[in-house]
């Protein structure tokens, strides 16, 4: 998965072939390729001595390897939080080897996005920790094949409505630690650079979540990428109303990763794989930097582990995405509502 480039001069304006030479390495310079090539995020080490650790979609891919950083890196403790809990005990104590973490430091807790029955009691069973300073969302779906959850299409259900119902059940647990324990509790959200690979035709729509439920009208190649727009477009609406809780809310692209996210992505994309991504453990750099960034990185899109909002799509950046974000963060709060009175209240 990639995002669209842009070339920043016409064919037509190269004279030379010393100017096209030069034309051609900026270009190489720029966005994914380069990435992906050349940048390779740090190694994390900052301590995470005392710290307890949520880590959605943890027990493959990413979020294990996150799991595996910050037991190597101290801390207290780490829930995986899994829909498979046998495969969560699996990773468990893989991680328990590799890191000589001991016993007693990760848990693994059932985690069902595609229920919000499941979300509520996971979050009743987070909010009586004795706190919280990490919730990780990276748990999510990627497909091509229409299917519905809870009533809405499962890409949406999962990577947008329940990622964002888990958010705001958790708010209350990460405020009252950043205020118990004067620390700044961090809500990382994983997205990507493939929210620039969508129309997203349905914004214009008089109701978005409808329009993208509409099975008939539904354009499945783009609904991943459509799915993380929406992820962009809400952080930007509710971080500044967060602001002094104590909560650093931000998001992420991990870039093109070997991981089992795409695995229905077909020939294609396997092939992109197989020349550029990072390894597993390299992309989980970028969910630990986003989990031990600062206040600076409130509301922010970081890349590559830093913060580079330059890198969010024209359309993010547009007048029209402000008043996407805006139409889409209302539907959602309506639909939040919906599941359960009050929560959005959270904030």
């Amino acid at each position: 998965m990639f995002a669209e480039q842009s070339f920043p001069f016409h064919p037509h304006q190269i004279s030379s072939t010393s100017s096209l030479s030069a034309l051609y390495i900026s270009i190489f310079k720029m966005g994914f390729l380069y990435s992906q090539l050349f940048i390779t995020p740090m190694y994390p080490t900052a301590s995470c001595a005392g710290q307890t650790i949520i880590v959605t979609g943890s027990n493959v891919g990413l979020g294990k390897e996150a799991v595996r950083h910050f037991a190597r890196l101290g801390a207290s403790k780490i829930i995986l939080a899994v829909r498979n809990s046998e495969a969560g005990e699996e990773a468990k104590k893989e991680i328990e080897i590799s890191t000589k973490c001991g016993t007693g430091v990760l848990e693994v807790w059932a985690l069902d996005l595609l229920s919000y029955e499941s979300c509520r009691l996971f979050a009743d069973r987070a909010s009586k920790l004795p706190r919280l300073d990490v919730l990780l969302e990276n748990a999510g779906v990627a497909g091509y094949k229409w299917s519905l959850a809870g009533g809405h299409e499962r890409m949406v259900a999962v990577n947008v409505i329940s990622t964002f119902y888990l958010a705001m059940l958790m708010l209350p647990k990460l405020k009252s630690s950043a205020k118990e324990f004067s620390i700044k509790p961090r809500l990382a959200i994983v997205s990507s650079d493939v929210h620039a690979r969508t129309k997203f035709p349905e914004w214009k729509k008089p109701n978005v979540f409808d329009a993208l439920d509409d099975e008939s009208e539904a354009r499945m190649g783009e609904r991943y990428p459509t799915s993380k727009l929406l992820e962009v477009l809400v952080i930007r609406q509710i971080a500044p109303k967060l602001e002094g809780s104590g909560v650093i809310l931000n998001m992420l692209n991990p870039g093109l990763c070997q991981s089992e996210l795409a695995r229905e992505g077909g020939l294609f994309l396997v092939f992109m794989k197989f020349l550029l991504a990072r390894t597993t453990e390299v992309g989980s750099r970028t969910l630990v930097a986003a989990a031990m960034a600062g206040p600076e990185s409130h509301g922010k899109y970081m890349t590559d582990a830093q913060i580079d909002e330059d890198a969010l799509s024209d359309f993010v950046k547009s007048a029209d995405g402000k008043e996407a974000s805006e139409k889409v963060w209302k539907e959602l709060s309506e639909i939040l509502e919906s599941i359960q009175p009050g929560v959005t209240r959270n904030l």
